[in-house]
């Protein structure tokens, strides 16, 4: 008997399939082996297990589990890009992108926009740049307290589509973040603690084989769409995170954590995960 994968389920076995395909395009990279092979197959297993005991006794559990999995998931994929990394930076595709950096913070005087209130702004983005990574638990949890399973796979298929395309073009872009590549352009003039705790993070936790497209950028947007398509006659849940993602596009520039480039297309990204909200819709 074929297992019942979930829809977003599929989504998360093509991408680990695709990285696996890709990793035998990349013979530089030297710390790529067999790992994505024998994590796609680990994924897969994982998947044809819980099917089977979804028709068991502890199928409330196992129903539960499904849910919240994508979590655990995401973060081993995002991880999983860091296989990737470059033996050396060329700066190639920085010093492209730089340049409209420089017109944006500083030509359009954006930079100090953003900081003529003092402290306000420059925290509120930051804040808004801390809190990405609670995006994917605070939806599910929404969605566990007030929809059913099938609004949860599909606020995960859209979520997971823009998310894990952005890290599926990370190998293609090997490149360092402004902060790093240009740390004395257009850096901002005002530091707060969320600051130093998202700069903590950022060198302690996250990878470091690209910065383009903007994940940050395409995950938020593109739970923004997840919750417009699973909670359409709540709306408010979307505008709220459509917002969110705007303030974390923002947040990713001012801060140097990204290049307006980055942002821009990882909200380009972001669409093919509201195409797929469209497609599904339309099955309704």
């Amino acid at each position: 008997m074929l297992p019942r994968f979930r829809l977003s389920e599929w989504v998360l076995i093509v991408f680990f399939g695709y990285i696996a395909l890709l990793s035998g395009f990349f013979p530089d990279r030297p710390n790529l082996r067999y790992q994505p092979l024998l994590l796609f197959l680990a994924v897969t297993a994982l998947y044809w297990a819980l099917d089977r005991m979804e028709a068991s006794r502890f199928a409330r559990a196992v129903q539960i589990t499904r849910d919240w999995l994508p979590l655990l998931l995401t973060f081993i994929a995002f991880r999983e890009m860091e296989l990737f990394l470059p033996r050396d930076y060329n700066y190639h595709y920085e010093a492209v992108w730089i340049r409209l950096d420089q017109v944006v913070l500083g030509d359009w005087h954006v930079r100090d926009a953003i900081e003529n209130l003092g402290r306000i702004l420059p925290f509120y983005f930051e804040f808004c740049y801390l809190l990405v990574y609670a995006v994917g638990p605070y939806c599910i949890g929404v969605l566990t307290a007030h929809a059913d399973q099938r609004a949860i796979d599909r606020f995960w298929t859209v979520y997971l589509t823009g998310t894990l395309a952005a890290y599926a073009l990370f190998p293609y872009f090997p490149s360092q973040p402004p902060r790093y590549a240009f740390p004395n352009v257009e850096t901002p003039s005002i530091t707060t603690w969320v600051r130093h705790l998202n700069l903590f993070l950022l060198k302690e936790a996250t990878i470091h084989v690209g910065v383009f497209p903007s994940a940050h950028v395409s995950s938020a947007f593109s739970a923004a769409w997840g919750l417009f398509l699973v909670k359409p006659k709540r709306r408010i849940f979307g505008w709220s995170m459509l917002i969110y993602a705007i303030s974390v596009s923002i947040a990713t520039v001012y801060g140097r954590y990204h290049y307006v480039s980055d942002v821009l297309a990882g909200f380009g990204v972001s669409l093919l995960a509201g195409g797929v909200c469209l497609f599904l819709t339309a099955q309704d």
